[in-house]
């Protein structure tokens, strides 16, 4: 199964090229982002006609979601107009479009795990843009999968996990926020799911929800980090309300993954234990 991965220089993008490698699954194209920009939809059609790709998975996001709040016009071209773009040119080229998208389409003032059918109603600029880009896939193309995703961290880019080692290495304390509560995602794991639906052949198009198994705050889960590293640094809990940003978080963002094991057969790993993994890989790349 050809499949043609936007965003491909970005986080994800690199886990999947990691775990591809690994698993020996081939026919996975990685293009430069000069001839896949999601904005560009002469590029896209080039792109696909040139390719020929039963899949496309779209990676590529504006994820900056305080910069999105001054930034919107830009952010909704990427999130909205580009998720349209990729999927009118996979309706027009017969690609499956997987799409990723965010738990920041919830408002998150429900102390429940979130399922696909609950109602979306993002707080933020960000989660807005995602949330109208999710309706623009549907809308365009009846092949799709939708996959919402949370507190993703890996090796690659800047995230979470990267920057408490590195401010755990500056500093003899930090605070964190204690009163947001989610799943972390492990981007290798996403990754191995977004080939697995691939490698299935699955046409049970839709929605679903996918993070590591479990449930901890950002507190806690910095307080895992260093725990595991062995980090010596003092973690102080701060509520929400000591820590002012420009976007609003949702305070309770856990999502429900009976659907996506039930229907893919995914099994999902709990999130401490992927996270030692992750330590293990970057610990094994810092000595290299």
């Amino acid at each position: 199964m050809k499949t043609v991965i936007l965003g491909a220089s970005g986080q994800l993008g690199n886990c999947i090229r990691k775990v591809s490698s690994d698993k020996s699954i081939e026919g996975i194209v990685f293009p430069p982002e000069q001839t896949s920009n999601i904005l560009d939809e002469a590029a896209l059609d080039l792109l696909l006609s040139t390719e020929k790709p039963a899949y496309v998975v779209n990676c590529a996001a504006y994820t900056a979601v305080d910069k999105a709040e001054d930034e919107q016009e830009i952010c909704r071209k990427v999130n909205r107009d580009g998720a349209a773009n990729i999927a009118r040119a996979c309706q027009k080229h017969g690609a499956t479009l997987i799409h990723i998208s965010t738990d920041f389409v919830f408002k998150g003032d429900v102390a429940r795990p979130l399922t696909e059918t609950d109602p979306a109603e993002p707080e933020n600029i960000y989660g807005l843009t995602k949330l109208e880009g999710e309706e623009e896939v549907a809308a365009l193309l009846p092949a799709h999968f939708i996959i919402r995703t949370s507190w993703l961290y890996s090796e690659f880019g800047n995230n979470f996990v990267k920057t408490m080692l590195r401010l755990g290495r500056e500093r003899d304390e930090l605070g964190v926020i204690v009163d947001q509560v989610g799943s972390p995602t492990y981007a290798i794991d996403l990754a191995a799911a977004i080939l697995h639906i691939i490698t299935s052949g699955s046409m049970a198009y839709g929605i679903y929800h996918y993070s590591n198994e479990g449930v901890t705050s950002w507190y806690d889960f910095a307080r895992a980090i260093f725990d595991i590293s062995e980090t010596q640094v003092r973690v102080k809990p701060l509520k929400t309300s000591e820590y002012v940003t420009k976007a609003v978080r949702p305070a309770f963002s856990v999502m429900d993954k009976t659907k996506i094991k039930n229907t893919l057969g995914l099994d999902v790993p709990y999130w401490r234990d992927s996270l030692i993994t992750c330590l293990e890989q970057l610990s094994v790349t810092a000595q290299q």
